[in-house]
This record gives structure tokens, sequence and C-alpha cells, in this order.
């Protein structure tokens, strides 16, 4: 399923239908309880219900028509509510389906033997259904087939889709050793063959803990998203004891005047409704959930909201270069020869070592040296009787041994170097410096030798992602500092970084040090995000705050990371800082526009709705609303409205600019503050007036 699918998915009818019987099904008290400002709206809403019923069989004084339009606009607000925390969990849902579609029993084919020498494609194997296969067992997944658990390869190398978990076509290569060793129940092999050990019990994979992750999404609430709770309570039990003192008062006013009316259980209640913040209350689990719901968008599936929170206040980037900051795949770029060394022969010798030499970097050398040798490099081939010595980890250095006798080597410098004193001979100081003098201009150097005499150097350039530049320049205006972790020399680091333009760099970096740096940056009070998809980043993806893993990566990333990358994309650690500063500016908009509003409310109404009893506040009613009950009615109509309004903005999160907090506070003053209090009087006078207009309640 493509990511263009599953986002139209979100918002389908099947989905609006099913927030639509959900928002009802929230009227159970004890879901309301869960929202104590909400709980009020709900309790004033039978409240006005049974006064409105009351008034019918005239048991109650109060205006039939006037209690009864009030508790319906009470019900409309809650149940605004309602659909718009229920519209945000069904987006969820519809991901957990998706998902769920992957979750099904496919056949197994588990080696027999337990001899890690005797594996293979032509081992005995036994067929078992894959909700059998417990942690350890090892099979034999063939091209076609699904790979039936999350697990490790053990032997082989395959191209296997993963269309069904990423949502990308492309296939991806997973062999054993290395970074690329993990798979995915539910992907399929596409070509070859892979010997795969079951790293979960039924019941635990992958699939299973994503779905898990996103059901769980529903009702957990993050540290500021529960400490804002605590403060709309606070308020509202606040101005729930101003509104229970008003009966008295009110009633000493009538007596002490002989005039006037005593203020109703209806005004009461609608008037308590406008006071507490039912704006931001309303729709505040709306925005947590949506965050959730965004990232999901972005296929990435975090464990908890937190986790999305905290992304939004991180102040450390700390991002690998190779295949975040660069492409990863370095290309030659240059060749110089050393002093006495002719650029043709030195070409050749470049050439030579590089034919059968399969690496991105191998075939790039080849290229580079056959265009300026005028020959075509698809017709190249190891000339007779030559020997290709392949690089190793020991000795850092390939080349080839060709029948004359002659040796060519090629290698990082300090390889070539020993090689070239075992020979008897020593590099020439010159060349060291055009060594130094590449990789200062951030570019990889590898030597070159013939039969101990030093030819010359390639120059590796690992090239920086377009418009990576200008994203770090962003981040930095939104006051977040970038780090590049590298094994690169220091010089290489240097020159890459002051092009990326990030704020700082490690070279030479261990999996020791990356756990180091992130312990120090936390001590100095900052909050740190990092990317990894290898078993050797777990202990710092562990220590981030945020710590975003590969899909492609191993298991032990990923269950050390509180976020995991469906696409494996490095740079989508970028996406998930600004999705999580996208969630704390909506929900402060949203706060700053609920108490703006809140504010507009007081002035516009309680000078009506008290004016027959404080017949004082009439020269305060600005606004010129006809009577006290179409000025409470107005008030509380508007209360439902403005929830469904913003509904959209809640789901779809308010704009996320590259700001300092000064400029994004001023701008959120300005838009959502002096907005918060134009609208409502705009809206409170326009319904007023077409009330006015029914003659109803004048």
């Amino acid at each position: 399923m493509s990511k263009k699918t599953r986002a139209a998915r979100l918002f389908t009818a099947a989905v609006m239908r099913s927030a639509l019987r959900d928002s009802i099904l929230k009227l159970d008290p004890r879901v309301q309880a869960q929202n104590p400002v909400m709980f009020i709206v709900f309790f004033g809403a039978l409240l006005t219900t049974g006064v409105a019923a009351a008034s019918l069989i005239g048991i109650s004084s109060e205006p039939a028509g006037f209690a009864a339009a009030t508790a319906i606009s009470l019900w409309a607000t809650v149940l605004f509510s309602n659909f718009a925390e229920a519209l945000a969990e069904g987006r969820a849902k519809a991901q957990a389906a998706a998902l769920k579609g992957l979750r099904r029993s496919t056949p197994a084919q588990r080696l027999l033997t337990k001899r890690a020498d005797a594996y293979g494609p032509d081992a005995e194997t036994e067929t078992v259904d894959s909700t059998e296969l417990h942690k350890g067992d090892v099979v034999l997944v063939r091209a076609g087939e699904t790979i039936p658990c999350d697990g490790e390869v053990l032997l082989g190398m395959a191209s296997v889709d993963e269309s069904a978990v990423t949502g990308e076509s492309a296939p991806v290569i997973r062999e054993s050793g290395g970074d690329f060793s993990s798979v995915t129940g539910g992907t399929t092999v596409i070509s070859d063959w892979l010997v795969v050990r079951a790293e979960s019990n039924p019941g635990e994979s992958f699939i299973e803990r994503m779905i898990g992750m996103v059901e769980g999404a529903e009702r957990r609430r993050t540290p500021n998203e529960s400490a804002l709770s605590i403060l709309l309570t606070a308020l509202t039990v606040i101005f729930l004891l101003v509104t229970a003192t008003l009966l008295p008062f009110s009633a000493h006013a009538v007596d002490s005047n002989d005039s006037g009316s005593v203020v109703g259980v209806t005004v009461l209640t609608g008037l308590l409704v406008c006071l507490i913040p039912t704006t931001i209350a309303g729709l505040l689990s709306a925005i947590g959930v949506a965050g959730m719901g965004r990232l999901l968008a972005a296929n990435v599936v975090a464990r908890s909201g937190r986790a999305v929170e905290t992304a939004g206040d991180i102040d450390v980037l700390m991002l690998d270069k190779t295949g975040t900051i660069t492409f990863g795949n370095r290309r030659a770029s240059a060749v110089h020869a050393a002093a006495g060394v002719g650029r043709r022969e030195l070409l050749e010798a470049c050439l030579y070592s590089s034919i059968a030499d399969d690496t991105p970097e191998g075939k790039s050398i080849v290229t580079l040296a056959a265009r300026e040798l005028h020959l075509n490099p698809e017709a190249l081939r190891m000339p007779e009787g030559a020997a290709f010595v392949p690089f190793t980890a020991q000795t850092k250095m390939s080349g080839v041994n060709l029948s004359e006798g002659i040796e060519i080597r090629k290698g990082s410098p300090d390889a070539i170097r020993r090689w070239v004193e075992s020979c008897g001979c020593r590099m020439p100081v010159e060349l060291s410096r055009q060594i130094d003098a590449a990789a200062s201009r951030g570019s990889t150097p590898l030597a070159v030798a013939r039969d101990g005499r030093s030819l010359g150097v390639i120059e590796l350039k690992d090239v920086v992602k377009p418009g990576i530049a200008e994203r770090f320049k962003e981040l930095r205006r939104l006051g977040i500092k970038t780090v590049m972790i590298t094994g690169d020399n220091r010089l290489t680091a240097a020159a890459i970084a002051s092009e990326a333009g990030v704020d700082d760099f490690f070279a030479e970096a261990t999996p020791e040090s990356k756990l180091e740096t992130i312990r120090r940056f936390q001590a100095e009070g900052h909050l740190v995000a990092m990317t990894g998809d290898g078993t050797n980043d777990a202990p710092a993806l562990a220590q981030a705050d945020v710590a975003v893993a590969m899909n492609s990566g191993t298991n032990a990333a990923k269950e050390a990371a509180n976020m995991v990358d469906l696409d494996s994309s490095p740079t989508k650690l970028i996406e998930v800082v600004r999705i999580g500063k996208q969630m704390l500016m909506t929900r402060g908009s949203l706060t700053t526009f609920s108490i703006a509003n809140d504010l507009a409310k007081y002035f516009a109404i309680i000078p009506a709705a008290f004016s027959g009893v404080y017949p004082g506040l009439e020269v305060l009613n600005v606004m010129s609303l006809a009577t006290p009950q179409t000025a409470l009615l107005s008030a509380v109509i508007f209360n439902a409205l403005v929830i469904a309004a913003l509904i959209p903005l809640a789901l779809r999160g308010v704009a996320c600019r590259a700001a300092n907090a000064k400029e994004l506070l001023r701008r959120n003053l300005l838009i959502y503050g002096l907005g918060g209090i134009a609208v409502p009087f705009a809206c409170i006078k326009l319904i007023d007036g077409a009330l006015a207009a029914t003659g109803w309640f004048v």
C-alpha cells in the first residue's frame, strides 16, 4: 500500500461514520469524566435538559424554549468535542487496520539441523505454521516466499519486497552480517534465498508491536498535555465557585431592590460553560492524537505520544554524515600524480587496480580513468593472467597482481605507506601534503602505488545532499543545534561540516564516543535527538531523548529507539522534529485562541446577562445585545460552533515556521490572540441579531 493510499484512507466515509458513532458512545459519563472541563459541559447539558423538561410540564418557571435551546447547544458542544477526538483516533485506527492486514499466518520452512555449517538452500526442512515459530528457530526462505517472522539473516543475500510495511515499491537488499541483516515478517523474498533466525515469539513480532503502538495512541496523555489539563481544571473549579455564588447574590439583589428577577439555573449553567476554557479542552486530546497521526502518515511509528512531544522540544540534533548529510556513495572526482610520475601512468594504475572492484567507489574510479584515457568502461576486462587482490579490513587496500610480476595497490594512505615501506621505499613528503589537502577539502584520499613506488592520490568525494544546508538553517532559526557524527578524520569531517552548514561535528566517532557525547549534552540541560540503524548505535539510541531507528536496521537498534522509521530514511529525523514542533505550536496557538476567546465572551455576555438584576450594567452592553436570553444563548451557540470550526486546524496542525521563540510568540499573539478576541464579538453579535429577528427570546 502506498503512502498516498494510506493518507487517502484517513478521511474516508467509513472513518467519518466511525467517528460519528464513537462521538455518541463517548457520551458515557465514565469517558466524559476523563476530561473535567468537558464533564462540566456534559453535566450542564443534562441539567438544562432537565430544566427544559420540567418547564414543559409546569414544574419550573424558566422559559422552556430558552432552556431547550441552551441544552441543545451544550449537547452540540460535547458532541463536537467527542467528534474531534474520535476523528483523530479514527486515523490511528485506519492505520492499525492496514497493519493488521499484514498479520497473517504463513507456511514456514523450519530447518531441522542445528549445525550452522549445514545451513543453506539444500538443508533439510519441515513445513510449519508461522504462528508455531519461536525465538531462536531457523527458517529457510526462497524466492517468492513470505518471510514468516522477524529475524536476523544468518546466511545468504536476497532482494526483499518490503512495500507491505514501508509503502515503497523499490526492493531492498538483505544479507548476513552488517547493519542490513534484519528482516520483518510479512515481507517477501523476490530473488535468491535467505536463512533467517527468528527474533520474536508468536504475538511479539514487529507488526504486532506497531499495531499496539498505534492503538495505544488513543488516550495516552503526554506530560505537557497533562500539565495543561491540570491548569484547565483549576480554572474550571475557580469559575465553578464564582458561578455558584452568583445565585445567592442575585437573589439578595432582587430582595433588596424589590425589582428584577433572580438569575435562573439555565442562565448560570450557560454562563459557566462560556467562562470555562471549553475550546482548548474540547480539542486538546485531538491535537495530541493527530500529532501521532501525522507521524504515522510520514511512515514513522512512535512508541508513545511522549516521544512526539519531546521531538518538538529537542534543541540538539545529532546526525550521521553518511546517508544523512551526504549521499554516502563516494565517487572519484580527481587524481593527483606524485612528483616525477606521468598522469597516464597513474590513470592506468588506477584502472588496472579497480577493473575487478565491484564497490561503488571502485566503479567510479574506472569511469574517471576510462574517460580521461578515452576508453569505453563497459568494454574493459582484467588483463589475462592478472589476479585481483580484494580489500580486507586488515589490509585496508586492494589491487591487482599482473602476469609480469607487477603489483599495483590502492587504499588508505596509512596502509599504502606501510606497504611501500615494506618494499624498501618511502612515500614522498609532497604526496603526503597532497593527501592532507584532499582531506581538507572534505574528500577521502586513496593512495596508489606500483611495486613499492608511490604514484599518486585518488580523491573520492562524498557529495553533500542538495538543500541540506537550507534545512539546517531552518533548524537553527528554530533554536536547534545540528551536530554531525562521522568516523572520518577531522580534516574531512571539518570540510563536510562547513559545506553542509552544521553547527558542530565529531570526527572519528565510536559507539562509546557517541554515547558520551549525548550524555554530555544532556548534562548541560539539552534534549538530544539522533538516528541510527546498527547494533553499535543501540546504546546511543537508548540514551537519546528522541531516537529514530531505521526499519532496515538491526533489531537491537529498533528495540533501543522510541520511534521506528518504516522508510529507513536517515533524514526522516528532521521531519520528526518538524512534526513535534508543529504539535506543540498547534496546542499553543489554540490555547491562545481559547483564552482570548473566553476574555471576549466575558465582556460580551456578562453585562447583558445580568442587566436584569443589576440595571447599572446596561451601560457596559457595548455590543447592544437584544436581551439577556439572546446574549447568553448566542455565546453558548458560538461556543459550540467554534469547536467544530477548529477541528480541521487541530487535526491538520498549524504551519511550522522557522523562527525563534520570540517571533513565534509575537505571531501567535497577533493572529490567535487578537483573532480570539475579534471573532467572538463579531459572531455573537450576528447570532444575537438572528435570534432577535425570530422574536423567540425577545
